[in-house]
């Protein structure tokens, strides 16, 4: 299909600064980042101890800053090649393993370079302010094994640093120096048999496992007595909400080889209170403050923390601080939320996959996506932001990590920003081979799940913790780790894994994960038959469709835009014989069963005509991901409370990728995002592709009244065939089925339909439009299979080819405010024919690259005839440099 371009300049109008509020910085702490270097065992001779002396000779070694795992750091030196263009990956060092295989679960080969330790060494010199305190050396995260040395002084070995997702703090100040110090850290890269970090099926492996330092390091102090772990826990008097009983409690650790009395403080607004604590020497102790015993932490009327969709995620500060003798030793101040998360689930099939959330009271339809970190473990605090920024703007309420638990500042802003978080382990490595395990390996368990649930059990923005993930533990392992939650007073469900298998400790977990991954018609969501009675087609609870509890789900493929494919496959390899189905093209899909996107290009091609280059390809591949991830997200959303939540498999991506996204690893939204943006609008119409109804979805939690909801099908040569309009009123968190479309005499072969909900003052509040075929599309159901669900007889939207050629208007204004800049762009359909999927694209200048991230009011849009829309996009300011930005427009039928 060809595409037009016109582009259109912009004009600024420069507004007042936003204002910011800064975090308040720790107290006593001391970043490890810049000026590490990095060197291989077999490159170097000596000890740990001779390393860890300011005498030995690093120089030539590679510069890093930290966290950096061994590759990370190699590539940000220019020492490998871009892993993300073509197969440059595969010419790294020691990949030898097979594509699409889980690197996890595989031997290293024995010539690899990282099949020895490598060393990690900084030099650094001790603020002042530390003297004559206990010093702390903390790791937040090493992979795989590590032996430390400090200053020539051994602090641990390889048996007791041993574990991905175990945090250590070591009282170093026995070898800590008042100015000069050493620090030499030796890392092993995990095997086969390691409870490590694995990316499964999702992207490739780099070759050194992730290997490294791959979390913050830093040194704190304190007195003799350190406090860690401040949390606050909420029972809410519910459904009234008017009151609240909270429990604080804190780790203290006693650093002195005698025993130490004090008194632990604390305070909440104008709530104090206050405990004596005894300590012997060496001991560890969480003291608690339980409401009962402490009026005071009895709040009325408190301000909850509510998931954003909900309200408002208002936080209250906690201040503790440890006092020996009447001096401080250590204090702490934590944000955390007002709230209580419940969960219950029907022991009876087929409620049994019906697991309802319910926050202070309410309940709410999870509907979230997987979250994946970058493939080598990279972060940084803006491209964070600017993930978060997308995950509220698309309407979704909830990210789920599958192992992937990610830093103090993730869940920071989780909170802030009222998003939810399913957390728990992963599956498909050796953190589910439990038969496999060695006592080792049970008691790395076991120290990774207490690190994890101490460091994530204050944040009000965690849902639920997975003790499993495809498959729950036996019975002696989720004994273990249930103890252990109940131990550190776990205040959120805990669930044995994220399928539907029962376990005999735990019974029903209330899930399924029953797919699919691949490709499946929009339909599949609305008219699976093996909703109840047929679940030996694949996993229990049948092969999909929008009810119970899905916990990782998604239409297939999604590929990106045409500038993300044009960064990640060669100008060789874009387009072949096959189109697609090339080498390049495979390598950058999945692993296992999705090597290739095979069925979601045959698919393409029969839907909508075989296409002839990359560019039609890539455009139409929008439609179809566009169609695929709106019907899912409605589907569940019109089936609430039968449908009791759904998890996008996936949100992000690792590297640049062909599958499983709403955005891309560029930060460029294409057709899933927006149909998932409309899907998850507050208040949706949606069209049923099982009845031909309309409905109307609110997912918000106030009432609506007097709305009007008006329904047009049009033909493709843009005549009206079809209108009405009905009014209503959505109740909060509510569905309506309003009425059924009838049949409809001389439509086209592929037509649309228009769907528009206005408020008493005839603002807009709601819209969507689809494009139909009165070819009906079915699946076949029996070759159904626990990844997808083949279409026996495909729609047909070959005749979209005919729609008109359309000259569209479009103005633009742009305003700045500090850093952020709003683009405000006016598109006019000046005739009698619909504009079909009309992409908006802002760029730097003339030619220039696209400003990303963007936040689109919305993209992809159709309009139908005579329709004029205003359609914002916001973004950094800095992006613009100094070009004069400049919007392209292209097409369906764009001339």
């Amino acid at each position: 299909m060809k595409t037009f371009w016109l582009l259109i300049p912009f004009f600024f109008l420069a507004l007042a600064a936003a204002q910011q509020n800064p975090q308040p910085s720790p107290l006593e702490k001391l970043p490890l980042r810049e000026g590490w270097r990095l060197q291989s065992s077999a490159k170097i001779t000596g000890t740990g101890e001779s390393i860890s002396t300011p005498s030995f000779p690093a120089e030539n070694w590679i510069q890093a800053d930290v966290p950096a795992t061994v590759v990370a750091a190699q590539v940000k030196n220019g020492l490998l090649p871009d892993p993300f263009y073509g197969m440059n990956l595969r010419q790294y060092p020691g990949l030898g393993y097979p594509i699409g295989f889980n690197f996890s679960n595989l031997p290293m080969s024995p010539d690899s370079p990282y099949a020895v330790s490598w060393w990690y060494r900084k030099q650094f010199t001790l603020p002042d302010s530390f003297a004559g305190k206990t010093v702390w050396l903390n790791f937040r995260g090493i992979n795989y094994r590590a032996n430390v040395f400090l200053n020539g002084k051994q602090i641990a070995n390889s048996d007791e640093v041993a574990g991905a997702w175990r945090t250590y703090e070591f009282d170093v100040t026995h070898a800590i120096n008042a100015g000069t110090n050493v620090l030499a850290v030796q890392v092993w890269a995990p095997s086969e048999h390691s409870l490590a970090i694995t990316f499964v099926d999702w992207n490739p492996a780099p070759p050194d496992k992730n290997m490294g330092i791959w979390r913050e390091v830093f040194l704190t102090a304190s007195g003799p007595v350190a406090l860690r772990h401040p949390a606050v826990f909420s029972k809410v008097d519910s459904p009234a909400n008017n009151a609240a009983h909270l429990t604080v409690t804190a780790l203290l650790k006693n650093a002195s080889d005698h025993a130490v009395k004090g008194v632990l403080k604390g305070r909440i607004e104008n709530a104090e209170f206050a405990q004596p604590v005894e300590l012997g020497a060496g001991e560890s102790k969480d003291v608690v403050f339980a409401p009962d015993r402490y009026p005071q932490l009895n709040f009325s009327n408190p301000r909850l923390w509510w998931p954003a969709q909900m309200g408002t995620p208002n936080l209250y500060e906690l201040t503790l601080s440890f006092e020996v003798d009447g001096a401080l030793s250590d204090s702490s101040h934590t944000n955390f939320g007002i709230r209580e998360i419940t969960s219950e689930v029907s022991e009876e099939a087929p409620d049994r996959f019906k697991r309802v959330f319910k926050v202070n009271g309410k309940k709410i339809l999870i509907r979230g996506a997987g979250w994946t970190p970058d493939m080598m473990l990279r972060e940084t605090p803006e491209r964070l932001a600017d993930e978060f920024r997308y995950v509220a703007d698309l309407g979704l309420n909830t990210i789920r990590l599958e192992g992937k638990l990610e830093t103090e500042e993730f869940f920071e802003m989780a909170d802030r920003q009222g998003i939810l978080v399913m957390a728990g382990w992963c599956c498909c490595d050796f953190w589910e081979h439990w038969g496999s395990w060695n006592d080792e390996d049970f008691e790395i368990a076991k120290a990774s799940l207490r690190d994890q649930i101490y460091r994530l059990r204050s944040h009000p923005s965690l849902l639920m913790w997975l003790n499993g993930s495809d498959n729950p533990p036996p019975p002696d392992v989720e004994d273990m780790y249930l103890k252990i939650e109940s131990d550190l007073r776990w205040p959120n469900p805990v669930v044995s894994s994220a399928t539907a298998k029962a376990t005999t400790v735990t019974g029903e977990s209330g899930f399924k994960m029953s797919g699919p991954y691949e490709y499946v018609a929009p339909s599949y969501w609305d008219t699976d038959p093996n909703l109840r009675d047929n679940e030996k087609l694949c996993n229990p609870g049948g092969c999909g469709g929008a009810y119970g509890f899905n916990t990782e789900t998604s239409m297939g493929p999604a590929v990106p835009p045409i500038e993300s494919v044009e960064r990640m496959i060669p100008k060789d390899h874009l387009w072949t014989a096959n189109g697609p189905l090339d080498e390049y093209w495979d390598f950058h899909a999945g692993g296992g069963k999705f090597k290739t996107i095979q069925v979601f290009t045959d698919a393409l091609n029969t839907r909508y005509g075989k296409v002839g280059s990359a560019e039609d390809f890539i455009y139409k591949s929008q439609l179809m991901t566009y169609e695929g991830v709106r019907a899912m997200y409605e589907a569940y959303s019109r089936n609430k409370y039968t449908s009791t939540g759904v998890i996008q498999w996936m949100l992000n991506n690792a590297w640049p990728s062909m599958i499983w996204h709403l955005y891309d690893y560029y930060l460029r939204p294409g057709g899933g995002y927006f149909g998932a943006k409309k899907a998850l609008q507050s208040l949706d119409p949606i069209y049923g592709y099982d009845d031909h109804s309309v409905w109307l979805v609110s997912s918000q939690y106030t009432d609506a009244k007097q709305l009007t909801l008006t329904a047009r099908v049009f033909n493709l040569d843009g005549t009206l065939k079809f209108s009405k309009d009905a009014a209503l009123d959505a109740p909060a968190d509510s569905i309506h089925k309003v009425f059924e479309l009838p049949r409809i005499e001389g439509l086209s072969p592929a037509y649309f339909l228009d769907l528009r909900v206005t408020d008493g003052s005839g603002k807009l509040v709601g819209s969507n439009f689809y494009w139909l075929s009165t070819k009906p599309e079915t699946l076949d159901w029996s070759k159904s299979n626990w990844y997808t669900t083949p279409t026996e007889s495909y729609a047909d939207y070959t005749s979209l080819a005919q729609l008109p050629k359309v000259k569209l208007s479009v103005a633009s204004l742009t305003e700045r405010d500090g850093d952020n800049a709003v683009t405000r762009v006016i598109v006019d359909n000046p005739s009698n024919s619909i504009v079909f999927f009309v992409r908006l694209k802002l760029t730097q200048g003339n030619g220039g690259e696209e400003m990303l991230p963007v936040i689109w009011q919305d993209n992809y849009i159709s309009l139908v005839p005579g329709e004029k829309r205003e359609i914002t996009a916001t973004y950094r300011a800095s992006k613009i440099g100094g070009s004069t930005p400049e919007i392209e427009v292209s097409g369906w039928n764009i001339e």
